[in-house]
């Protein structure tokens, strides 16, 4: 039996099992202009068996299986989530141009993305800026012609025949991975055959508001082995104002690159020669550094958490017994000591539980907090390293806390209240939050017993709800082995980036027999709590960068304040302003050339995003001021100075903005 949630808000029981949705539509006597805008359904199942996701997207051309209970949301192209079936379409029209106007280019994927899609070919050289302008125009002229997706199957043989004619190498990869018995399926649109599961629009015309963005190379399946392939990418919106938003953010987000700003600013480094994902900070980057850790720092401190430090590497044995080696060895780096092996930490987790473990624990030193900013190094593949938003050298604000059941609701609490008071400090203030359970269907696949999902689910979820927080429930996105929360904030511009994490643990106590001793002295096994307040301090770095274009609040400035003599008889009293803020613990420096103007000097000042210009000259060093500029342009005129000196110690203390 399907349900069928109309985009009106009604509900039909629809039993048709083996039809296609166009064709029940047609039967189901809808109102013919509701209909007509129908393009598919967001799908979801009680039903989790093997190969079936708890939520899909399809197209007209879906067949209702005789053996699910479903819920069919009907999309039309304004409903949220059909751009992933508009999307999709328009890679195939990508590609459609593509071969239109260069026939010899081999066809790998081209799937929607968050923000668009893409598509990669095989082509004898790189795409230019002007192929793209050629081929979005070729693309135009096939939305207009409207052409119908039409989507049909064949046998396997039939389909290797086909894609062996077509000269598609990629293609034919694609068709062998299959699992023995899976539905081969082409989709055809004019001239254009793809071989695809689908899902797509009803033709090529529904979505004509898109945009060629950009092309980058992409190794084949994300391998540096494979061939270098083209990668171009698009985006698609079905109202025009909607992609002129998105287009007016990812132009604003470009002036924002933390890779460009970080060279601008000096924040950071990456070099060939140390490796790809390996980051050099550079002193101003170290400033901001050190500024964020002593800032969250203290916080945990305030709250009872203990900083340790722990190796760079152990044992295979301690990874054997964590599991890593098991699901995690790929992206392990290993060293061989004295003939053993060893492997450098991926994680910090297996290092506080032997620290936990290094005595006996009582019930009265729980919740017992572990943090520690560990460096873990992951072996991630060239192909997805971007600055430092993805590399192999990862810093974390990492905690463990191992707490009795009854102590978890009140842990994950703080941790929450914590988290928002942290980001909220830097700016962030919008927030989206994800609670991932277990899938209701599939028990079996998770560790630990029901009686601890329910409490650590229930824990999580009474939080949330005391605290008033929205949150979407996301049902099967639990880890095996515990539930989470997810908070992804929003920065100055409106994108949202996942930061903080809260994640219960079922799995790790087991495999190296956590214990503490009760109230009635017996051993009972804790909880862990995994959690990350701005996870990676590469990328929240990066982020961080982003979210203020590089203009860092006053006490987070790596230079607080450039002192800026007029001419050459002022850089004396220059030097003792700048000593006298240097004292008083102010970040400064003092700018003189007597080849820079001191309007250019200014001008250098304000290009490296320094909060306090102060400027020095006859009437300063007489009087014992400086004349004060701020980045924004604004001028405060002459100030004396030890008011001055007080008025930035204390925004600095009170953490302001400028």
């Amino acid at each position: 039996m399907a349900i069928f949630k109309l985009p009106d808000g009604r509900r039909l029981e629809v039993h048709k099992p083996g039809a296609r949705l166009g064709d029940v539509l047609k039967e189901l006597g809808l109102d013919p202009r509701l209909a007509k805008r129908i393009i598919g359904a967001r799908v979801r199942s009680s039903s989790t068996g093997q190969g079936r996701a708890p939520e899909q997207y399809v197209d007209l051309y879906y067949r209702l299986p005789e053996d699910d209970s479903l819920e069919l949301e009907l999309l039309t192209p304004e409903s949220p989530g059909a751009e992933w079936l508009y999307r999709h379409s328009l890679a195939h029209v990508l590609a459609q141009a593509v071969k239109r106007l260069f026939p010899k280019a081999k066809l790998a994927i081209g799937p929607p993305i968050e923000d668009g899609f893409y598509y990669d070919f095989d082509v004898p050289r790189p795409f230019t800026p002007e192929d793209l302008q050629k081929i979005e125009r070729e693309m135009k002229k096939i939305v207009e012609a409207n052409y119908p997706f039409e989507r049909f199957e064949v046998s396997r043989e039939e389909a290797r025949k086909m894609l062996e004619e077509a000269d598609e190498p990629y293609k034919l990869e694609i068709l062998d991975e299959l699992t023995e018995g899976e539905t081969v399926s082409f989709y055809k649109d004019g001239e254009f055959v793809d071989l695809c599961r689908g899902p797509h629009a009803p033709s090529t015309g529904l979505v004509k508001h898109f945009k060629l963005l950009d092309v980058a190379g992409a190794y084949w399946r994300g391998d540096e082995r494979r061939p270098m392939l083209q990668r171009i990418y698009g985006t698609a919106f079905y109202r025009k104002d909607d992609l002129e938003r998105f287009l007016k953010q990812r132009e604003e987000a470009a002036k924002r690159d933390h890779r460009r700003l970080g060279r601008e600013l000096e924040l950071f480094a990456m070099e060939d020669a140390v490796g790809p994902g390996l980051v050099l900070w550079l002193p101003k980057g170290v400033v901001v550094r050190r500024e964020l850790e002593r800032f969250e720092m203290e916080e945990h401190l305030k709250r009872g958490y203990q900083f340790v430090v722990t190796p760079h590497l152990g044992k295979a044995q301690l990874w054997e017994t964590s599991g890593h080696l098991a699901y995690y060895r790929e992206n392990m780096f290993k060293v061989d000591v004295e003939g053993q092996e060893y492997f450098v930490k991926p994680m910090n987790c297996p290092f506080h539980i032997m620290i936990y473990k290094s005595r006996t624990r009582s019930y009265r030193e729980l919740p017992l907090k572990l943090a520690e900013y560990g460096t873990v190094y992951r072996n991630e593949r060239s192909g997805v390293l971007h600055g430092l938003l993805r590399v192999r050298m990862i810093t974390q604000d990492d905690a463990h806390i191992f707490c009795t059941p009854d102590q978890a609701e009140d842990v994950v609490a703080e941790v929450v209240e914590l988290a928002f008071y942290l980001l909220g400090a830097l700016g962030f203030r919008d927030y989206e939050i994800y609670l991932s359970v277990r899938d209701p269907q599939n028990l079996s696949k998770y560790a630990g017993t029901d009686e601890d999902w329910a409490r650590a689910e229930a824990a999580l979820e009474g939080v949330l709800n005391e605290k008033e927080l929205p949150y979407k429930r996301m049902e099967g996105e639990a880890q095996f082995y515990g539930p989470k929360i997810d908070v992804h904030a929003r920065d100055a511009i409106g994108r949202l980036w996942q930061l903080t994490t809260v994640q219960f643990d079922f799995v790790l106590p087991e495999r190296f027999d956590c214990t503490y001793i009760a109230e009635d002295g017996r051993e009972h096994r804790p909880y862990i709590i995994h959690r990350a307040i701005f996870g990676s301090l590469e990328r929240f770095l990066g982020i961080l960068i982003e979210h203020y274009a590089g203009a860092f609040p006053l006490w987070l400035a790596p230079v607080q304040a450039v002192v800026l003599p007029i001419a050459d008889r002022h850089v004396e009293y220059g030097l003792n302003v700048l000593n006298r803020l240097r004292e008083a613990g102010v970040r400064a420096e003092l700018s003189y050339s007597p080849h820079k103007t001191l309007s250019a000097r200014i001008r250098d000042a304000q290009l490296k995003k320094v909060p306090y210009m102060l400027v020095v000259g006859d009437r300063e060093a007489k009087e014992g001021t400086v004349a004060v500029r701020l980045r924004t342009e604004e001028d405060l005129g002459p100030r004396p100075l030890d008011e001055l000196i007080e008025t930035l110690k204390r925004k600095i203390a009170e953490r302001a903005e400028l």
